[in-house]
């Protein structure tokens, strides 16, 4: 501790001690009238409807599976209802119960005789509703730290401990930036972000949505709105839960700097994906959907993050390309402006070959290939004359990149197989002459000294 906190810490010890002790007289208070007749029935009544229901439980409980079990074509989500109830039968039975024991003894008897039960009564429809409510949190962490933080306030809010709990939170605390945080305005903070940040993730799911449907506006532009909304948001959310939370922002000023400054030196790399991801979504030189090619990966964008791009490529691995490495390198998007894409192959026939039937035969073959569009014709013109071939180039066009580059190119070479075959065209491959001499030949050299 420093020494400037311990003056502090001097003074926040006499005000815990106090509130204990408060604390410890209403528990004495409370276990002496524990004593009294009624009070000891109504704890006596409390256990045995916790075991009525504990048999009403055992009892109903394999019968309402087994009839859950014969309901075939429920849609999933009333069966996922009905297995939340089947697993909260103890308690709904707890609650059914003393509601109407409370609600009986009210009439019959003096309320007073029914205080204790009234209590547990309360306590156990809270607790139970949190159940149910904390149960469309997806998150299992989330779900599970919410539902005991409102167990815990409940029970502190029907007990009437809510301002002695407040009062020892907010004691416990330290000055920073010069501003005092303690333990209750750090867990108001966390309460008041938490919820705003789920209502804004559930507004931006919501509105995300709405733009994926939207096909007036291009998928860049689809992805970038999505995301300046999700920033935009959050940023909101974040910001007015610290401020109804209490917190001073403006005393944080100088550290917000200095951790800033820290950040900026430490996250470089992922400030310059995120600059490039916005740069890449504005001028739209790629989008979900482009095939490209970088380097040797070679496939289609599947999403556009904020920090990297994921690429499928044709033998289904996803490579997380960092946005700076499509900004920095030279990318090939075969799907920029459009669709279409002209791919060449080469190939040689011989010189006996009759070069304009050549031609029309390997057009014809690749109009006869699935995928080679027609309307824009393929193409075929001599590049040269080899050693052993007169060579060629063969150029057509295709629209579904995606489908994949070397199995078009591999059935435009099967089909000018087939056809040169059909049409005698013969395919020469290189060939070299040796030629063995005789016993007239000149004889071996002389061997050197």
């Amino acid at each position: 501790m420093e020494p400037e906190d311990a003056p502090e810490a001097a003074e926040q010890a006499p005000d815990i001690l106090e509130i204990g002790q408060g604390l410890l007289m209403q528990g004495q208070t409370f276990a002496e009238t524990l004593l009294r007749p009624w009070n000891a029935y109504q704890i006596g009544i409390a256990f045995g409807i916790a075991l009525a229901a504990w048999l009403l439980r055992r009892w109903f409980g394999p019968r309402i599976r087994a009839w859950m079990a014969a309901r075939e074509g429920w849609p999933t989500w009333r069966m996922r209802v009905l297995v939340v109830v089947n697993q909260r039968l103890t308690m709904i039975f707890f609650v059914l119960l003393i509601w109407t024991t409370v609600l009986i003894m009210r009439e019959v008897t003096w309320p007073s005789r029914s205080y204790l039960l009234t209590i547990f009564a309360e306590l156990a429809l809270a607790w139970l509703f949190v159940m149910f409510a904390t149960r469309l949190i997806r998150s299992p962490l989330a779900r599970t730290t919410v539902r005991y933080g409102a167990w815990i306030y409940v029970t502190l809010a029907i007990l009437n401990l809510r301002d002695e709990a407040a009062a020892i939170l907010d004691s416990v605390g330290f000055d920073l930036g010069g501003v005092r945080l303690s333990l209750l305005v750090v867990l108001q903070a966390v309460l008041v972000v938490a919820a705003l940040v789920i209502a804004a993730r559930i507004v931006t799911r919501t509105t995300a949505a709405r733009i994926e449907r939207n096909e007036e506006i291009s998928p860049s532009m689809r992805v970038l709105a999505i995301k300046f909304l999700q920033v935009a948001l959050y940023g909101a959310a974040i910001f007015i839960g610290l401020r109804l939370a209490g917190v001073d922002l403006t005393g944080l000023a100088v550290l917000s700097g200095a951790i800033g400054l820290g950040l900026g030196f430490g996250l470089q790399k992922v400030v310059s994906n995120l600059v490039s991801g916005v740069i890449i979504l504005l001028d739209k030189s790629i989008k979900p959907g482009d095939v490209i090619s970088l380097g040797d990966t070679f496939g289609w964008i599947n999403t556009l993050g904020a920090r990297y791009a994921s690429v499928v490529t044709r033998d289904g691995r996803e490579y997380l390309i960092p946005n700076e490495d499509l900004i920095t390198n030279q990318v090939v998007n075969w799907s920029h402006s459009n669709e279409f894409v002209r791919l060449d192959v080469y190939f040689g026939t011989a010189y006996s070959d009759d070069p304009h039937k050549v031609r029309e035969i390997a057009i014809g073959a690749a109009k006869s290939v699935d995928r080679v569009l027609e309307f824009r014709r393929p193409v075929c013109h001599i590049v040269g004359f080899g050693d052993s071939s007169v060579d060629y180039i063969l150029r057509f066009w295709i629209r579904d990149p995606t489908g994949g580059l070397t199995n078009i190119r591999g059935n435009v070479y099967l089909a000018l197989w087939d056809a040169f075959q059909e049409s005698g065209i013969s395919i020469p491959f290189p060939q070299r002459e040796v030629r063995m001499l005789g016993e007239g030949g000149p004889g071996p050299a002389p061997a050197l000294d």
